[in-house]
């Protein structure tokens, strides 16, 4: 007999606008228990919205939302019972220590979870005393997420959690991500960064626009391009560039600007065919990579731009 996964977020038809703006428009999905979902787009796509309004700090304009059976609309004191969120701009007490302000929290809650291990959970055991003015970047962002579950919420929000971070601290995030998904937490993640994505994700949504244009596993979103491998490069202005489309090989031509990308499942042979055909027509090549496929690739096949425009 089939187990019937719970369904821990339930979003239908969320709309928020601002005067003819509209941020957010339509956008309909649902979390499983234990899952780690992605809202995957760039600056202004709509994410953060759309957070804002799944934790009560917006009121849709139509739709609503039910987090762990709750309704966003009705039931919003429950809601934020049973939620942890870490957003983009946390303001924390400059001049407490780390020790002091996870006290300060976890007194506003009827229960919470050992001090001292979420201190060490987090990475920040040498650094409780310390105010939190001389944290660094990565520091301040774990202690913010050890805010968003000391009461140990089922469901937590990170929003753009990585972003300003150098390569070292942005991987301790994910290991610490990891780890919350690992004590079966279900966690709702937005990030522009395509690699974080596909790294921490189990479905992602991708939004642009205000609107959610895909939702998959980060797998099959690269699968439905069709290819495993990309041809990237540019063209000298002027180029007549349609022989593109009819080298051996290619599944879809993508164009930015004088740049290009070809899409194959024949590497090899769409590469000989592309460097043979430019060498006779004395087209020149510049920066030429190959690579396989990413969620970048997606992106751009569905908006014809980047997610790091």
């Amino acid at each position: 007999m089939m187990m019937m996964t719970e369904k821990m977020i339930e979003v239908d038809g969320l709309v928020k606008r601002y005067g003819s703006h509209t941020a957010v428009n339509g956008v309909k999905f649902s979390v499983n228990a234990g899952e780690v979902f992605g809202l995957l787009g760039p600056n202004g796509a709509g994410k953060t919205t759309t957070i804002e309004m799944l934790v009560g700090l917006r009121k849709p304009d139509e739709g609503t939302a039910r987090l762990a059976g709750f309704d966003i609309r009705k039931k919003i004191n429950s809601v934020k019972e049973v939620i942890g969120v870490q957003l983009q701009s946390t303001s924390l007490f400059e001049l407490l220590t780390v020790e002091e302000i996870m006290k300060m929290y976890a007194s506003f809650y009827p229960t919470h979870v050992s001090i001292p291990q979420l201190i060490e959970d987090m990475l920040l055991t040498e650094k409780k005393k310390d105010r939190i003015k001389g944290l660094s970047g990565g520091q301040k962002q774990r202690l913010a997420i050890a805010l968003a579950i000391i009461h140990d919420p089922k469901i937590v929000f990170l929003d753009e959690p990585t972003t300003g971070l150098d390569p070292q601290a942005r991987r301790t995030l994910w290991n610490i991500i990891e780890n919350l998904k690992a004590r079966g937490k279900t966690i709702v993640l937005s990030t522009h960064y395509m690699d974080e994505a596909h790294v921490l994700c189990d479905r992602i949504g991708i939004m642009d626009q205000g609107e959610l244009i895909a939702l998959d596993t980060p797998t099959a979103l690269v699968k439905s391009l069709q290819s495993d491998n990309a041809i990237d490069f540019s063209l000298d202005e002027g180029v007549d560039a349609d022989f593109l489309h009819m080298l051996e090989g290619v599944k879809q031509v993508s164009t930015q600007n004088n740049r290009y990308v070809l899409y194959t499942d024949s590497l090899q042979v769409t590469l000989t065919n592309l460097i043979q055909h430019t060498s006779e027509q004395n087209i020149m090549l510049h920066d030429l990579q190959t690579r396989t496929a990413t969620l970048e690739d997606v992106f751009i096949h569905m908006t014809g731009r980047s997610l790091r425009e």
